[in-house]
């Protein structure tokens, strides 16, 4: 689904995503995904204002904030609904609040809502990339996953994560068969890589950006004017593109408009492949190399209760 939201508006990007999903759904689609950060925009400011202009950013991050939802909560809720609706998987980039805590540091997050509506889990980006540092926290291992959905197992990596090797193989250790990657990125580069991530775990790639025009941003925001002036057209072309399992592409890439591209997947594409390569199976040499992964969580703040006896092996 390569489409813009409604930028910073949460309620107006919420009714997009709806008539999105539906949409999808008619078409036939068994499964629809939504770019990086859309709900309720991607933070492109921080490709374009200084780090040491303090009152811009603070005004834009209050912003993305109040546009930026809790999981679970009454956005997803929302999502949800839509999905039980049509009987259709979802796929959805937001920025999170971290309820769990603060609730104001703010997450890239991508959350996964199977066919009958039930939130299956989310992910929280590991690193978020140069200036998203200013924006977003990083997350920790305990909520990467795979989920087996009627038609697949499903799991994914946002944006430039799909450039660490070893969250890649572990995906692919958990049997992943649909590799979701939504992404701000674009470009011939971009492409390749999802080619060669198809190719590499014997996945169907759904890469999936944001077709964003410079009129998607509202001219209330200052920082349009101030520091968007010289741009024309297309901030991010979007470029989203659907790969098999051989690092073919089979749909798109979408150029410089909003839509949705639609992919066949035969339940034999998603086995036959790997008899000649399984990166995590016959591929694999754990004789030789070894990969460990710490899923346990990295709470900001744990609450002992009075009542709850101290652990004999530490020392009072």
């Amino acid at each position: 689904m390569q489409a813009a939201p409604v930028y910073l508006d949460l309620d107006a990007t919420l009714d997009k995503a709806c008539a999105l999903i539906e949409e999808a759904a008619a078409g036939g689609a068994r499964m629809v995904a939504f770019p990086e950060a859309f709900l309720s925009g991607y933070p492109a400011w921080v490709w374009f204002i200084p780090s040491g202009k303090t009152h811009p950013l603070r005004d834009l991050y209050t912003r993305l904030h109040a546009s930026s939802v809790s999981i679970p909560g009454p956005a997803i809720q929302r999502l949800q609904e839509a999905a039980a609706a049509f009987d259709i998987a979802v796929v959805m980039g937001v920025n999170e609040r971290n309820s769990e805590a603060s609730d104001t540091t703010l997450y890239n997050t991508l959350v996964f809502i199977a066919p009958d509506g039930t939130l299956a889990g989310r992910h929280r980006k590991f690193v978020p990339t140069a200036g998203e540092r200013l924006v977003w926290g990083q997350g920790d291992g305990s909520d990467l996953d795979v989920y087996e959905w009627p038609f697949a197992r499903v799991g994914g990596l946002l944006c430039w994560e799909n450039c660490m090797p070893l969250a890649r193989y572990t995906l692919s250790a958990w049997g992943e068969q649909i590799h979701v990657a939504p992404t701000w990125d674009r470009g011939e580069p971009w492409v390749s890589s999802m080619r060669h991530v198809a190719k590499e775990g014997r996945c169907f790639v759904v890469s999936v950006c944001q077709a964003f025009h410079i009129d998607h941003v509202p001219d209330e925001l200052a920082f349009k004017a101030e520091y968007l002036s010289e741009i024309q057209g297309w901030l991010n072309p979007g470029l989203s593109v659907i790969t098999d399992p051989d690092g073919k592409i089979v749909a798109g890439p979408l150029d410089s408009e909003e839509g949705i591209l639609f992919a066949n997947v035969e339940p034999h594409q998603l086995v036959g492949p790997r008899w000649q390569l399984d990166s995590a199976g016959h591929y694999a040499r754990p004789d030789v190399f070894e990969l460990r992964f710490h899923r346990r969580p990295a709470p900001v703040l744990r609450v002992i209760d009075e009542e709850e006896a101290p652990d004999s092996s530490e020392p009072i």
